[in-house]
């Protein structure tokens, strides 16, 4: 097509002929890689048989002739638009109060009321359910260890056996956490940057830790560092314990934790436009600045909640724990150990009380989770 010329329809659109007034016009100074990011946020938000076109238009729809527009047979009428606006239609940029058609589609709801006895009867099923199974356990914790007051609550967090669980439960956060992140971007950043022979056998690998019994992934560890173990000669050869000790519980937490990081940042690596790391690796960034100044910007919420997950995990891991630590108290012992031995020793305010910092881990991740979400969604439409 010829700048200058305007044509009678939206090209790409397979519902008719559309006036230009009905396609909406996203005006670039540089429709270099800074506009590609956007052009492909919005084309995954078109509707099902439409597809965008850049065509050369001319000053009616609010383009100069033979300047490059970003047209969208979705878009809000042109004629809303004062001449010369400039309009985001992904990022919610245009419009007299900063928000485009991206947050109307975003905010859009897509329910309905329940207004049928049908809907009503599942609404009352699920709701049974869930009380049935998470709410009400949930609250009994607490009921529990509150029910003769807060003096033995109190009295439990000042016992040595506890606050040594404590001090386990967050020693391993503070080693398996900060080693999975970066081994989870350095994983991620491999995987979806390259293809390779066998990457699925790979990805599938990275996954075991999901798959496999806690339980079973405390006795592999057992066997392979243990007296008998493949590497027991090395090991006692050094002096030091792997097997009932804080090493090989550490080992245990890793490998539990692994994926969460991976498995967060690869669908998020693999939806980002990699023109605009070419981009700042051709304007002279070297891979530490591209990383840090492109790459984590647009990764940082995946990452971030993959963090969170894998924190949680790791101070709530019980299975592999129990296995390779031998559970020996005021040593090897992390809170959830220390609930299944107090309660069975009988012992049920010290291990209602340890419950009690676990769900409230739970709610705080639940929290933190939410808010990840909501930062990530309003960053997205507010085009930050």
């Amino acid at each position: 097509m010829r700048p200058g010329r305007t044509p009678g329809l939206c090209q790409g659109s397979t519902h008719g002929a559309l006036t230009p007034q009905r396609c909406s016009t996203l005006r670039f100074d540089n429709l270099e890689w800074r506009g590609a990011l956007q052009t492909t946020l919005l084309a995954s938000q078109a509707p099902p048989g439409r597809r965008l076109a850049l065509l050369p238009t001319r000053s009616d729809t609010g383009c100069s002739a033979g300047e490059r527009c970003l047209r969208s047979p979705f878009a809000l009428p042109a004629h809303n638009d004062r001449p010369g606006q400039r309009r985001s239609v992904i990022m919610g940029a245009g419009g007299p109060k900063g928000k485009g058609i991206g947050s109307k589609l975003a905010n859009k709801s897509t329910g309905r009321k329940i207004d049928t006895p049908g809907a009503f009867l599942l609404a009352f099923v699920g709701i049974g359910y869930m009380a049935l199974i998470v709410i009400l356990p949930f609250a009994n914790v607490f009921v529990q260890a509150f029910s003769k007051g807060i003096g033995p609550f109190l009295a439990v967090l000042a016992e040595p056996e506890f606050r040594q669980a404590v001090k386990m439960t967050l020693l391993l956060s503070a080693v398996a956490v900060p080693i999975n992140t970066v081994f989870g971007v350095l994983a991620a950043l491999f995987l979806s940057r390259n293809r390779f022979r066998g990457k699925e056998l790979l990805i599938s690998f990275m996954d075991l830790p999901f798959a496999i019994s806690p339980v079973v992934t405390g006795m592999m560890f057992v066997l392979l560092y243990g007296r008998s173990g493949l590497f027991a000669p090395l090991i006692s050869r050094f002096g030091f314990n792997i097997v009932f000790a804080f090493p090989g519980m550490a080992l245990a937490t890793m490998f539990v934790t692994m994926p969460f990081v991976v498995r967060e940042l690869m669908p998020v690596l693999e939806e980002m436009d990699i023109q605009e790391e070419e981009a700042a690796t051709s304007l002279g960034a070297s891979g530490w600045q591209t990383f840090w100044k492109v790459t984590l910007p647009n990764i940082r919420w995946g990452l971030l909640y993959g963090i969170i997950l894998t924190n949680a995990r790791a101070m709530g891991e019980f299975g592999a724990v129990s296995v390779i630590s031998g559970n020996i108290i005021g040593q090897t012992q992390t809170l959830t150990l220390f609930v299944e031995s107090s309660y069975k020793e009988y012992n049920s305010e010290a291990a209602f009380a340890a419950a009690v910092l676990l769900s409230i881990l739970a709610v705080v991740t639940l929290f933190l989770k939410d808010r990840l979400e909501r930062a990530a969604a309003k960053e997205k439409n507010e085009g930050k």
